[in-house]
């Protein structure tokens, strides 16, 4: 067994949950639909994007991720068919209900029709009415194995945490056994973590997990995640890579002290790039978003590194920059 594997395995829980996860996971937002918006798609893919294909790889990423010790999944509604993908494969292997622990989200929609060159792609709706559906439809592909549930992408300005109809119907779901959570995106991702954290339901608070983008681009929520963290939330952490950018295949000005870094630690930037958000001692779980077995084996050996460096460039982009050029990136 490689060492990146074993350190993998090493168990944890999610913040106050109970439920156990490794320290890194797998995020299926890029497998589970032809056209995503991260760097290098077309290399990595090629021209094979048809459902049986992208199902095929779904389930060697996921037979992959099993056998370096991942046991952290993330889905979400509008990841095409990744729920459907999960669940097949979870039928096909048979795993004990707690050999993974999975969590999806709910509000947005995939509309793509399976097409590269969809106008539009995903539709963003956090009304209770969608809450209702999803998670009907959810919990049909992924049974009682869906252990956390999350909104997807909330934010200050779409009102869901002001949303007394959606907070209600959350709390009964918590109050069910579905643990319940939030992703959020955006330059204010701190402001709407600081929110949730005082949204209570019933006298007890909701959330019990917080999804964060934070990688070495973008570091501005990492006050509000050991916020979180204190407050017993468990912390995930998720676009470590910040869609591609923090790998060897687009090295830029920007990142050539990142590359020297990585250089001395004989090492590649994605893996020192996760190694950093794997370091914050807030981080639950760091995501990959591999869509290949040697991303993700790459991807592993991040775990080695992130116990033996202390100290990391400084390349930080301001918030609004970051996220404009995030929303700037196309498609394919």
């Amino acid at each position: 067994m490689r060492e990146t594997e074993q350190d993998a395995r090493v168990p944890g829980q999610l913040g106050s949950t109970g439920m156990i996860v490794s320290r890194m996971g797998l995020g299926l937002a890029a497998l589970g639909r032809p056209a995503y918006i991260n760097l290098g798609r077309e290399r990595d893919f090629g021209p094979d994007r048809a459902v049986a294909d992208l199902e095929r790889r779904c389930h060697d990423l996921l037979d992959a991720a099993c056998a370096a010790g991942i046991r952290y999944i993330d889905t979400a509604r509008s990841y095409g068919m990744a729920e459907a993908f999960l669940g097949s494969w979870l039928q096909k292997r048979r795993l004990p209900r707690d050999a993974m622990t999975i969590g999806s989200k709910w509000g947005y929609a995939y509309v793509g029709s399976w097409r590269i060159d969809a106008r539009v792609q995903e539709v963003k709706d956090l009304s209770v009415h969608t809450l209702r559906r999803q998670v009907i439809e959810s919990r049909a592909l992924l049974g009682d194995r869906l252990r956390l549930y999350q909104i997807h992408s909330a934010t200050l300005d779409s009102g869901v945490l002001d949303d007394a109809d959606v907070l209600g119907e959350l709390g009964r779901l918590r109050s069910e056994g579905l643990a319940i959570g939030l992703s959020v995106s955006g330059p204010r991702q701190g402001d709407t973590i600081r929110r949730a954290l005082d949204v209570v339901v019933n006298g007890t608070p909701l959330f019990q997990a917080v999804q964060a983008t934070w990688n070495l681009l973008e570091p501005s929520a990492g006050a509000a995640l050991a916020e979180a963290k204190a407050r017993g939330l468990g912390v995930i952490v998720k676009e470590a890579l910040a869609n591609g950018r923090l790998t060897d295949q687009h090295v830029t000005e920007q990142l050539s002290e990142l590359k020297q870094h990585a250089d001395t630690q004989q090492a590649t930037i994605d893996a020192l790039a996760i190694a950093a958000a794997l370091s914050q001692p807030w981080a639950d779980v760091v995501l990959s978003g591999a869509v290949t077995t040697d991303q993700l084996q790459s991807n592993l050996n991040a775990v080695r590194l992130a116990d033996r460096i202390v100290e990391w460039p400084t390349i930080a982009e301001q918030p609004i920059a970051y996220w404009q050029h995030r929303s700037a990136l196309a498609w394919k």
